[in-house]
């Protein structure tokens, strides 16, 4: 069944784990989402369904998400401890799968790299990423920048996400998880190719 028959079922299920701003948010990522898709070439399908469902833990007490992931067989890093904020993500993937019987992967792997990024990212995962930054709900500081840079090139947008990431988490002396700095550098690598190929 193709995921986009099943949104009133999703849509359910995360009213009834969510709060309704977290919901609304969901709704609003999803859009987001999709229009991304469909500007830079990922499924928009896919892409609203990852939306949809990538906060599914959240509201989860921190306490269940970490037992959640140790029952499942999830290990945690040390600076995946110092991080509750990364938990809801590495479990999504888990019960997307377990509990709502999706199996396509790329919708999977986009739910578990929301938050930290990676090297080597997909469309459909750099998508997501940014949509959660630039949802309509988001008020914070350089959300317009952000948006601005989501319009120009995906990208300039996963360059301008992953410094505001490290630069907040650094100024909160919080740990950087390695994912994020391997995403970030391979992030400006691909743009500064990108401009000596322009410049030539």
């Amino acid at each position: 069944m193709p995921m986009i028959a099943r949104e009133e079922e999703f849509k359910e299920i995360l009213q009834k784990r969510l709060s309704t701003p977290r919901y609304i948010h969901s709704l609003n990522v999803a859009q987001t989402a999709r229009e991304l898709a469909i500007k830079y070439g990922a499924d928009p399908e896919k892409a609203y369904t990852a939306g949809l469902l990538h906060d599914i833990l959240k509201d989860d007490e921190k306490s269940a998400q970490r037992e959640y992931l140790e029952r499942n067989g999830v290990i945690l890093t040390g600076s995946e401890r110092l991080a509750p904020k990364l938990w809801h993500a590495m479990g999504a993937q888990i019960y997307l799968k377990q509990q709502l019987g999706i199996e396509d992967a790329e919708i999977l792997s986009a739910v578990r790299w929301h938050t930290t990024a990676r090297a080597g990212m997909s469309v459909l995962e750099k998508v997501l990423y940014i949509a959660d930054f630039i949802s309509a709900d988001r008020v914070y500081d350089g959300v317009e920048r952000m948006r601005e840079k989501a319009a120009q090139s995906l990208e300039t947008a996963m360059l301008e996400g992953l410094q505001f990431t490290i630069i907040e988490l650094a100024n909160a002396e919080r740990t950087i998880h390695p994912d994020t700095l391997a995403a970030y550098n391979e992030t400006v690598y691909i743009n500064e190719t990108s401009k000596r190929s322009v410049r030539q």
